[in-house]
Formats: C-alpha cells, sequence, structure tokens
C-alpha cells in the first residue's frame, strides 16, 4: 500500500520538470525574438519608396536627432542608378547633425551609408568634406564622396560598418562638415542599421600561428565582400536577413592565371550542419573559384587575388569554403598564404578534412596588420597545391571571402582615395574657369575685344594655310598630323580636326559614357603595360597595336592602343566608346576605359586571358568557314538573311563576298589594306544605289552595252569615290577625274585618310 507522500513525489518531480521546459522555450523564444529585431531602411530627406529589388525604403524623420537639416533632389540620375530610392534625395547638413536610433544592449550592428555624389540645386559637391561618428566611434574623417566616387569611377558609394556590441540603449550617429573648407557640407542618401547574430570570434594572427586576434569585441568596417567564382548577389538575396551584398571577385584577380570557376551539382544540396545559415548565402558556397584540372599548369602558378587598403590597421580575412568536387579527404589539399606568408599552417587545407563531406561549408578567419612601407597598402592572397601530402589532384578552392578592418583607438577613418593624374589635370582646369569668370566686366570687355581680334586673325591663318595645302603635291608634307583631341585639356594639336576642343573635358561623350567608364592618364597606362613593351602585344589591328596589361596592381587588362601615323579610327573611337560603354554581356569583352593625352589613343577592355579554345577544329569554331564554303559552292543566297533574299543585286553580292574572302586569308600579307576594303565597301554600296535608282538589275543596261567587268569598273570609278571626301590630291588631280561624275556616290561614308595596311 503506497502513502500519500509516495503518490505525491512523482507529481512533483513531473511538475518541476515541465516547468523547467516551459522556462526554457520561453527563454528560446525570446532569444529568437531578439534575432528577428526589425532593420531600418532609410531614405533620407523623403517619405520612402520602394528600390529596384523590391525593397521598401522609409522615411528618416523618426529619427532626426539635434541640429538643421534640409531635403535636397538630385537634378540628374545616372544610367547606373536603377531606382530613385534611395539616391535621388538627400539630407544635407551645413553643421554638425546628429540621428538618434534605439537599439538593443550587448547587440551588434551592421550600419550602412549610401553616398549619390550628385548635383544638387544651390550646392557644390566639390565642396563636401565631413566626419561621421556612431557614439564614439569615429567612421569617417574628412571624407568627400565625391573625390570617392570620381577615383573608383563609381556613381554612389555604400559604406558599411558592423558595431560591436553596447552597453546603451540608444545609437547616435553624428554627421559633421569640416570646418577646413569654406562652404562645406555633409549629407547622406540612405541609412540601413541592421541587428546581427554575433558572427565573429577569433581569428589566427598570420605570422603568429600561435596566436589568435580576438575579433568578438571590436568594430569594423567591411572593405570587400566577394562571391569568389560566383556572380553577383543582391541585398535582399543574403541570407539570415542581414541584407549583404556580394561581388564578383574577377576585379581583384593578380596574375597571368585566373583559375576556373567551380559548382555543386544541382542534385546536391548544401547542408550547412553546425554553421548557421547566415554565415553566407547558399549561392556563395554552391560556386567556386579552383585551379583548374591540369596538374602541370597547376604546379606553375599561385591562384591569387590583390586588394589595395588602408595603411597602419589591422585586417581579419574570412575565407569561405565549401567542396564542390570531391568527397574524400586528400583529394584536394592546399596552402594558404596572405603577404608572402603561410596563414594555414600544419595541416593544410583540406575541405573534406574540415568539414566530412561534399556540399558541406564551413569558413576560417584570419588577421593580419598592413603598416605604412611604400607598396605595402595591400593584401595578397594566394593559393597553392601542397606537394608535401602528395594529393589526388594539385588543385586549390575558394568559395568566399570577406576582409574587414578592424578599430584602432575607436577609429576606422582612412583617407580619401587617390585621383588619377589625367583626373587631377582636368579638376585643375574646372578650378581655373571658375575663377577666371570672376573677372571684372572691363576686363571682360576688352578680353573679348582681344578675343575677337584673336579669332579673326585665326580665321584669316587657317585660310591661308587651307589655300598653301591645296597648292601642295601629294606625298610631299611629311608631317604627321596628331589624333583629334576629343577631351578640352589635351594638348595634343589635330591639323586636320573637325572638332573644337572646349574647357569640358569630356565635351565629346555623353554623360552616360563618362559615367560608365574610366578616364585613365598616359602614365597609367605606360605602367600597366612596361612603357609600351614590345613583348606586352597580344595582337595588331588596322587601329593600332593591342597590349596585355595590369592596372592599380591588380585588374588585369588589354590596351588597344591608336597608330597615330595611320590618321585612322578618330571617329571609330569616339564611336566605341559611346557604345561599349553601355554595353554589357558575358559573352562580349567588356570597355573598361579609355586615354587620350599626349597624343595618344587608347581604348582598356577586360583582358580575357583564355582566349579560344585551341583544341576545337576550326569547323566548330567559325562562321566564316561555312561561309566560305557556301561562296565557292556559289550558294550565296543560303546565308543570306531571309529577309533580304531577291532584294539584292548578284554582282554587288559578289563583290562583297570577294572582299570578304580576301580578308579571311590566313596570311596577313594577303589581306586587303584597310582603304581597299573601304572602297571594295562603297563600290558595292554605289551597285546597289545604282540599280535602285535605274529600276534595273542588269548591269549591261547601267553600262550602255559594254562587256566591261566589275573589276574593270571598280578602277574606272575608284578616283570619283575618293576625292571628295577624302580631301587628298590637289587641284590638277581633280582636273584629271572622269568626265561624268556620280555627286550623289562621291562622298558614301570614308573616313580613311591613309589607307595602310594592317
Amino acid at each position: 500500500m503506497y502513502t500519500g507522500s509516495q503518490i505525491l513525489f512523482p507529481v512533483v518531480v513531473v511538475s518541476l520538470l515541465l516547468c523547467v521546459l516551459l522556462l526554457n522555450a520561453i527563454g528560446v523564444s525570446c532569444s529568437r525574438g531578439g534575432k528577428e529585431e526589425a532593420s531600418l531602411t532609410l531614405s533620407c530627406g523623403t517619405n520612402g519608396g520602394t528600390d529596384a529589388d523590391g525593397r521598401k525604403w522609409d522615411s528618416d524623420s523618426k529619427y532626426l536627432g539635434s541640429g538643421e537639416s534640409k531635403t535636397v533632389r538630385a537634378t540628374f540620375q545616372d544610367p547606373s542608378l536603377l531606382s530613385e530610392v534611395p539616391y535621388m534625395d538627400a539630407r544635407v547638413f551645413t553643421k554638425e547633425f546628429s540621428y538618434k536610433f534605439p537599439i538593443t544592449t550587448k547587440k551588434r550592428y551592421w550600419v550602412r551609408f549610401h553616398f549619390y555624389p550628385s548635383t544638387y540645386p544651390g550646392l557644390n559637391i566639390s565642396n563636401s568634406y565631413f566626419s561621421v561618428a556612431a557614439n564614439d566611434i569615429n567612421l569617417m574623417s574628412n571624407f568627400s564622396a565625391a573625390i570617392t566616387a570620381q577615383a573608383l569611377t563609381q556613381a554612389y558609394i555604400v559604406r558599411e560598418y558592423s558595431l560591436a556590441p553596447m552597453d546603451s540603449d540608444s545609437l547616435t550617429i553624428t554627421f559633421k562638415p569640416s570646418d577646413k573648407y569654406p562652404g562645406s557640407f555633409a549629407f547622406v542618401n540612405g541609412i540601413e542599421l541592421v541587428p546581427t547574430p554575433d558572427l565573429f570570434d577569433s581569428a589566427t594572427m598570420v605570422g603568429f600561428s600561435d596566436q589568435s586576434f580576438d575579433a568578438s569585441s571590436g568594430n569594423m568596417q567591411t572593405m570587400f565582400r566577394l562571391n569568389v567564382g560566383g556572380n553577383y548577389i543582391p541585398a535582399n538575396n543574403d541570407s539570415g536577413g542581414l541584407l549583404r551584398t556580394w561581388y564578383d571577385d574577377v576585379p581583384y584577380l593578380f596574375g597571368a592565371a585566373s583559375g576556373v570557376n567551380a559548382e555543386l551539382s544541382k542534385k546536391i544540396k548544401v547542408d550547412y550542419k553546425d554553421l548557421p545559415d547566415y554565415a553566407a548565402p547558399v549561392d556563395v558556397y554552391r560556386t567556386g573559384r579552383s585551379m583548374g584540372p591540369d596538374k602541370a599548369v597547376n604546379l606553375g602558378y599561385n591562384l591569387t587575388w590583390l586588394f589595395q587598403v588602408d595603411a597602419n590597421f589591422t585586417y581579419v580575412m574570412r575565407l569561405h569554403f565549401c567542396e564542390v568536387e570531391f568527397e574524400r579527404i586528400n583529394q584536394r589539399v592546399f596552402n594558404i598564404y596572405i603577404n608572402n606568408q603561410t596563414a594555414q599552417v600544419e595541416p593544410p587545407a583540406d575541405i573534406i578534412g574540415w568539414t566530412g563531406d561534399k556540399g558541406v561549408p564551413t569558413y576560417k578567419d584570419y588577421s593580419i596588420y598592413v603598416d605604412d612601407k611604400p607598396g605595402d597598402e595591400q593584401i595578397i592572397l594566394a593559393m597553392r597545391p601542397s606537394v608535401d601530402t602528395k594529393p589526388e589532384y594539385f588543385d586549390s578552392l575558394l568559395n568566399g571571402l570577406e576582409i574587414f578592418k578592424m578599430d584602432t583607438s575607436k577609429n576606422l577613418a582612412g583617407p580619401n582615395p587617390q585621383l588619377s593624374d589625367m583626373l587631377s589635370k582636368a579638376e585643375l582646369t574646372s578650378t581655373k574657369s571658375f575663377s577666371n569668370e570672376s573677372s571684372s566686366s572691363n576686363i571682360q570687355v576688352i578680353g573679348g575685344a582681344a578675343g575677337g581680334a584673336a579669332a579673326i586673325g585665326l580665321v584669316a591663318a587657317i585660310c591661308i594655310v587651307v589655300y598653301q595645302r591645296k597648292k601642295r603635291v601629294p606625298g610631299t608634307d611629311t608631317h604627321t598630323s596628331s589624333w583629334l583631341p576629343i577631351y578640352g585639356h589635351s594638348q595634343t594639336s589635330g591639323t586636320k580636326s573637325t572638332i573644337s576642343g572646349k574647357s569640358n573635358p569630356s565635351s565629346h561623350l555623353s554623360a552616360m559614357a563618362q559615367g560608365l567608364c574610366r578616364r585613365f592618364s598616359l602614365p597609367e597606362i605606360r605602367q600597366a603595360t612596361k612603357n609600351f613593351d614590345e613583348s606586352y602585344v597580344i595582337g595588331v589591328g588596322g587601329f593600332g597595336k593591342v597590349y596585355k596589361g595590369v592596372l592599380d596592381g591588380k585588374l588585369k587588362v588589354a590596351i588597344k592602343r591608336s597608330n597615330p601615323s595611320s590618321e585612322q579610327g578618330v571617329n571609330e573611337f569616339v564611336t566605341e566608346i559611346e557604345m561599349l560603354s553601355k554595353l554589357r554581356h558575358k559573352h562580349l569583352v567588356s570597355l573598361i576605359g579609355f586615354c587620350e593625352q599626349d597624343e595618344e589613343m587608347c581604348l582598356v577592355y577586360d583582358y580575357m586571358a583564355l582566349a579560344l579554345n585551341p583544341s576545337l577544329p576550326k569547323e566548330q569554331v567559325s562562321l566564316a568557314d561555312w561561309a566560305l564554303s557556301n561562296t565557292r559552292k556559289g550558294t550565296l543566297e543560303n546565308i543570306t538573311d531571309p529577309h533580304l533574299k531577291g532584294k539584292i543585286i548578284p554582282e554587288c553580292m559578289k563583290k562583297f563576298a570577294d572582299t570578304a574572302e580576301k580578308c579571311l586569308s590566313d596570311n596577313g600579307i594577303d589581306r586587303p589594306s584597310m582603304g581597299d576594303v573601304l572602297w571594295n565597301l562603297e563600290f558595292c554600296l554605289q551597285l546597289e544605289e545604282n540599280s535602285s535608282s535605274d529600276g534595273s538589275s542588269s548591269r549591261s543596261s547601267r553600262r550602255g552595252g559594254s562587256d566591261e567587268s566589275s573589276e574593270d569598273l571598280s578602277l574606272r570609278n575608284r578616283p570619283q569615290l575618293h576625292i571628295s571626301s577624302l580631301s587628298l590630291g590637289s587641284d590638277s588631280d581633280l582636273d584629271e577625274e572622269p568626265e561624268e561624275v556620280d555627286t550623289n556616290n562621291t562622298a558614301i561614308f570614308s573616313q580613311i585618310v591613309n589607307p595602310t595596311g594592317r
């Protein structure tokens, strides 16, 4: 028989256990609720809106603190801005101003600032210098969004910081205009405040493998965040609701070899296991960059990335790994080096050894100090197969990379980036023009009169020069005309220019083209190509030679240098910039920028390191061979657009095909000159236009029954096609042209002055 106490004891124990479980559940719920604290996404100076990614931005009015401010709207929207929110409107401060945000104590936050240094009514953006602080942490000092955007050739700037857990329940962000510059002001277009979990712990110190750096309690600035071997990931596709943006790693690859992209099979799901899913999104771990399948090649180079950073700071580098190909230990083992020091000491990196399976992600943190010695303001990350471990495959792999700058005595501020020489000169020219406008009215009158007299004298001089040149015999003038000055600050003097230089350094390029590609200085181009070293030549064309090079110490480029002596391609130069600056496609080589200085014209393209696959037979890669095959079979109609069939006279088509076939000759010496090619195209056009005007496709009727061949006709008509359009020859030459000249065809579209061969 049981006593009352014996019966009650189990009941009490069960009740206590239920209470413990309930309290634990409440604690977990509260903890999760803390993690899900709402983010603040503010469009400053507006009532809010929705951006191109569908993110909702709220007004910043609720969080305005002390100080005065005003709202302004930009007068120009850069084409790279896909949405007006949050960049077209800004809040401006001419005096110290603060925002105040409620936060949770002992919690880490991301804070992001969006700046669009555009034209605002009544403000000179070049006068904007200011500092930004978060409580007592100095984030920016003497910051110029205009200089930063100009130097980086970007339309807008995003600065991201991770603030360490604080004891305070409020965050005060203070903007303070610089007192060193008259008329200086501060501004901001957007602010984000995102609560984050504990992302950081300790990082292995490079060079001191037995020591670690505590990153959990420090403030930091995000310098780089890359989806290595993958594509751009917008903020709304980030994991954990952290709204991070991940960029492509290609611009930071360094060296001749850049590895290959690797991807996890779609049949395999990324399994985070013990790693929180907010470490990085799935798309980061599904893709990566490896060295490639060739053992001999992989042992001959390091897979390398290079980053420019601020000196006198410690940096934490987070390397994300996820094996996408192999399943066993010691199949892919590699060494990791940071600034020529071994980062991953014994044992070397083996992703399967770390995670146990394919498709399981992990990351490793390393820290390194960057001092201020000349040339040391950079971080070089390199990977190389580990030979000592004798792996099955000699290869390495990286999936993602983040680099954070750690604060020093609560300071994260770095200097503004340096402008290139060309941009600095343009800025100086602009400043001088503004100062000249402040002259007195008397000086303006005198200057105007003097300018008028000078203009009359200049016109007279030009007339004399033109008259003298008309009297010269062709070929007696050995002077080579320089290229036409496209920018006003250029010191070139185009003697045949029809384009007048303006004070605006980009007077002949649209605002869109200027905003989408970078202007390089000639010293930058010379340094990239080792002063146009012939060993750097990778190709030759009608425009000039093409050189390989490295810009900014990291960016591999192909530089097409003009040949001034050929006097070809001036309009093509401008047209190519205008067109390719707006055109981006994965199958097209991208135009990065251009240079026009000291009689040099260069176009800078993305470097296509692997070129074409030489292992493929010609028939598999060349549409030209297919066209030539039809030409030789006499079946040109098979390659004619269906909309044009029957509308082109046979003689015109045959002449066009013959010209194209000559251009495709395997030997360069057998190819026609650019002048001959252009003339043949003009002749084809003339044939077609004459056919249309006569209403007949019969050549015999147009020739009056003559048996003259097309080649004979081309020789007879050749002078009249070029005399007017090219202004070649003397007055006596004009007297020798045929009596019957079709004036409608004398200047069809010829642009070549000195038609030299390729």
